[in-house]
């Protein structure tokens, strides 16, 4: 995995009336916690956000060059831990790191791609996705961008499982194995088809019961008659 390094300098002054003048300058409020101990940073807005919105930043090792006092200089390995946006704009407001070592096993979340669309597919059927992501378990340098599946062999009627993935070495799958990645159902056209299918075949059967009901009435009212 590349190294992403993220610029920041340390925030002596904190609140919402700081935060927001940060944001206003372009830079964005974030923490982070190590060891029960937390520290206010500031990081470049847009930089941030990019990492963040491309789906990268959130799941992978960060390293954090932070500065101070305008000459210390020093780095930290991190997570991103939380982070919260505008619920109107999406903007990106505030994130929290967590600082993790570089020997300890960590847990965390990363995508599912799948490179092979399944061959129930080309037939007919009808892709539903229920996974898009799972939690595995490594050391932050062997952090996965993403981890790829191959569905090219499911067919219609068969599922892809959390079991089914062979996680690369050093990655250790702890999601639920059961759990249902995709599976592929068979065209609902041909379902409506087979129901229609069978409702006219139930139908001659229910009119010639009508028929005979309609016979023993008409022969009991010609005895009457006699």
């Amino acid at each position: 995995m590349e190294k992403l390094l993220v610029k920041a300098d340390v925030r002596p002054e904190v609140g919402k009336g700081v935060a927001r003048s940060l944001r206003r300058s372009g830079m964005l409020p974030a923490v982070v916690y190590s060891g029960g101990n937390s520290r206010p940073i500031k990081v470049h807005g847009k930089e941030m956000s990019k990492l963040i919105f491309t789906g990268t930043g959130d799941h992978a090792l960060i390293t954090i060059e932070l500065h101070e006092d305008g000459t210390k200089k020093s780095e930290h390995p991190v997570l991103v831990k939380d982070y919260q946006t505008d619920p109107v704009s999406d903007e990106l407001l505030h994130v929290d790191f967590v600082e993790v070592s570089l020997k300890k096993l960590v847990k965390v979340t990363v995508p599912i791609e799948i490179v092979k669309e399944p061959i129930g597919i080309k037939m007919g059927g009808i892709l539903e996705h229920h996974l898009r992501d799972i939690e595995v378990e490594c050391l932050p340098t062997q952090i996965p961008d993403k981890i790829e599946v191959d569905a090219g062999h499911i067919d219609i009627g068969h599922s892809l499982h959390v079991s089914d993935i062979s996680a690369p070495e050093g990655i250790k799958i702890i999601s639920d194995p059961s759990g249902a990645i995709l599976n592929v159902s068979a065209p609902k056209v041909e379902e409506v088809a087979a129901e229609e299918a069978e409702g006219e075949a139930a139908e001659p059967e229910l009119v010639g019961e009508k028929g005979k009901e309609e016979a023993k009435e008409e022969s009991a009212q010609e005895e009457k008659e006699k």
